[in-house]
């Protein structure tokens, strides 16, 4: 059973929904936030990225950077770009990229639900990164990024959110300045939204797809909520936090391929020896690579490239984790041969998302790295059976593509 709610959104007025409208914080650095908001004041990057208001060189974990956050946030609101919803409501919210819409439910989940493992994780977090926006939030005092859910294909739920697209308007319809359109209607009947929340309750379980830290932030800030105020009765906004839920055959998973920075002291001779003890290796050549099934690489040094497949008995297809291309990668070629033993932390390997395609890798290979891997997408049914056993996935397993837009959709902790 998945317990949603809705809620009061705080939104930008349809005229301002573009121009609040922003990637994800954790997509881009502090410069590249700064160089997007060039001529756009009323961007959420002003509050999800707060020190780009501040002075250069101010500590990104400061509390001034936190404080500055809350009055951005609250600025929105007085100044008239955006409003609370006088009523709970839920919200539809569909991208539309490259020809391929994904259309999810906007919602607040349960802190309940997470702690039980009903709203399921396949990441370990960085207490840092959680640290971070535990102060987001709890200053704030508002979820003001959705958590990524996804859960299995429900007929009737498509059925009814599909309806309620076609006979009403849509509030919000604009392209971003990456080409993604968005669309977004408000679900304010009532009769609708109880039969949305009965839906949802007979789903089993929720996966988080992505937005693991923003996940156990926000509902960290939500048990600390209740410490300090210990006769709550569980139907307080902190009890809840806000997310968009996608069935999860609308959703695309694209590579998370892997740069590394040396050769780890060999000549690229001795590399490929060493690789083809577990890798069948073929040439390829100049042309960009990217590999057609599991199990299989691409792989770039001094300008060629190769074709890896693993070969057999470097993996168990019964293991779910170590089955993984990543896994595979990792354990048969990036920490025997490369050296490289915790890819969270060691900085002569990076990551690059599948939507910076592989002229990227080729871009890096060129400037600061030595060496680059192209992958076969990790599949949404690997991740959900990963989960469902309780095991955690390799760091960067999956990018998902598009991104949900921060600054639509607000929801206040109280």
């Amino acid at each position: 059973m998945s317990v949603i709610r809705p809620f009061k959104a705080v939104r930008p007025l349809p005229e301002y929904a573009g121009e609040v409208a922003a990637l994800p914080y954790d997509v881009m650095n502090s410069q590249e936030a700064a160089e997007m908001v060039v001529g756009k004041p009323h961007s959420f990057l002003h509050v999800d990225r707060a020190e780009i208001d501040l002075p250069e060189g101010t500590d990104m974990y400061s509390d001034e950077v936190y404080q500055k956050a809350k009055s951005n946030l609250e600025a929105l609101v007085t100044d008239g770009i955006c409003k609370k919803d006088e009523k709970p409501m839920y919200y539809i919210y569909r991208q539309l990229m490259g020809g391929r819409a994904q259309t999810g439910l906007v919602a607040c989940a349960s802190v309940d639900d997470y702690v039980e493992n009903k709203i399921k994780r396949h990441e370990l977090t960085r207490a840092d990164k959680e640290v971070d926006r535990l102060k987001h939030v709890s200053i704030c005092n508002a979820n003001t990024g959705p958590i990524f859910l996804t859960h299995r294909p429900d007929d009737e739920l498509k059925f009814v959110m599909r309806e309620w697209m076609m006979s009403h308007d849509a509030v919000y319809d604009f392209l971003s300045d990456d080409g993604v359109g968005s669309k977004v209607w408000a679900v304010d009947d009532d009769e609708t939204i109880n039969k949305i929340t009965e839906i949802m309750g007979g789903i089993d379980s929720l996966y988080i797809a992505d937005g693991h830290h923003r996940c156990a932030s926000a509902v960290s800030v939500g048990l600390q909520r209740r410490k300090e105020n210990p006769d709550y009765d569980g139907t307080e906004e902190f009890n809840y936090f806000l997310a968009v839920i996608f069935s999860c055959d609308d959703l695309q998973i694209m590579a998370y391929n892997r740069v590394i920075k040396d050769l780890n002291g060999m000549t690229v001779e001795k590399l490929l020896e060493r690789i083809s003890e577990k890798f069948e290796v073929k040439k390829i050549g100049a042309e960009l690579y990217s590999p057609k099934a599991r199990h299989s690489f691409g792989m770039l040094v001094d300008g060629v490239w190769y074709c890896l497949t693993a070969k057999e008995g470097t993996y168990d297809d019964n293991d779910p984790v170590n089955s993984l291309d990543v896994s595979i990668l990792q354990n048969n070629l990036i920490g025997p041969v490369l050296g490289i033993t915790d890819p969270r932390t060691d900085k002569r390997i990076d990551f690059v998302g599948g939507i910076r395609g592989l002229g990227e890798l080729d871009r890096r290979v060129k400037t600061d790295m030595r060496l680059a891997f192209s992958m076969y997408p990790t599949s949404i049914e690997e991740l959900m059976k990963i989960a469902d056993i309780g095991k955690i996935m390799p760091p960067k397993s999956t990018w998902f593509e598009p991104k949900l837009l921060s600054g639509l959709f607000i929801h206040e902790l109280d």
